[in-house]
């Protein structure tokens, strides 16, 4: 591997590098809450096959470097891959789960909550959205994130752990798709892996795919629609 002293990506059109980025595994929740940033919120039992699974599907590849939010969630789903390459996962503040005005409660489709007065001023902007963290903020660091796991594992592959908003607004954003949208049609399940593909310092695909999709509860799987990947996404 280069250090960033000796290589310019920005004048590099030739080198491949790969950076894949995983959704953290199921979470223990039994309360239903939506959990955000809070601390204390671990893989479940699948969750840990799910991690197992994304770490025997990328046991071949040419991974030299695997980072994670600072989320537990995301720790624990880094820990097997980074096992299988014989390395240290690190962590990156820029993977962390998107802010919600509604972290701690139990919000959801159904529930109620859209009727409740007290919401409907965190409701008024769904294209920003107001209720959480600006999409445009989320790209930005997410965006910086997959280039900083691009110049560690540069010429070879790198892992990213992080979580599903923010992969998926990355993603739509290299895609040069809207980033509002709605959330029953994210293309990004429990370990599922979103991967970028850099020629130098350009983003020329977008693969996506689902190692441990057998695992992943049914219900959880209804609702998300194809999204057709970036054959030559020029980001």
């Amino acid at each position: 591997m280069q250090s960033a002293e000796t290589f310019d990506p920005t004048e590099d059109g030739k080198t491949v590098t790969v950076v894949h980025v995983v959704r953290h595994g199921e979470v223990h929740n039994p309360e239903g809450i939506l959990y955000g940033r809070l601390p204390g919120y671990h893989l479940s039992d699948l969750g840990r096959r799910m991690a197992d699974r994304v770490a025997e599907d990328l046991a071949e590849r040419d991974v030299t470097a695997v980072v994670s939010s600072p989320l537990e969630r995301a720790q624990e789903t880094a820990g097997p891959i980074a096992k299988a390459h014989g390395l240290t996962a690190g962590t990156d503040e820029r993977l962390i789960e998107a802010t919600n005005i509604f972290q701690g409660s139990a919000f959801g489709v159904g529930d109620g909550a859209l009727r409740r007065p007290a919401n409907w001023s965190h409701l008024r902007n769904p294209f920003r959205p107001s209720w959480g963290e600006p999409y445009v903020d989320q790209v930005v660091r997410m965006r910086s994130a997959l280039d900083a796991a691009r110049d560690a594992a540069y010429g070879h592959e790198a892992v990213c752990v992080s979580h599903q908003l923010p992969i998926w607004v990355l993603r739509s954003h290299v895609e040069h798709r809207r980033l509002w949208h709605d959330p029953r049609a994210r293309q990004c399940t429990l370990a599922s892996l979103t991967s970028f593909t850099y020629l130098g310092s350009r983003i020329v695909s977008v693969g996506y795919r689902e190692p441990a999709r057998d695992l992943v509860p049914a219900h959880l799987l209804a609702g998300a629609k194809p999204v057709r990947g970036a054959g030559g996404v020029g980001a």
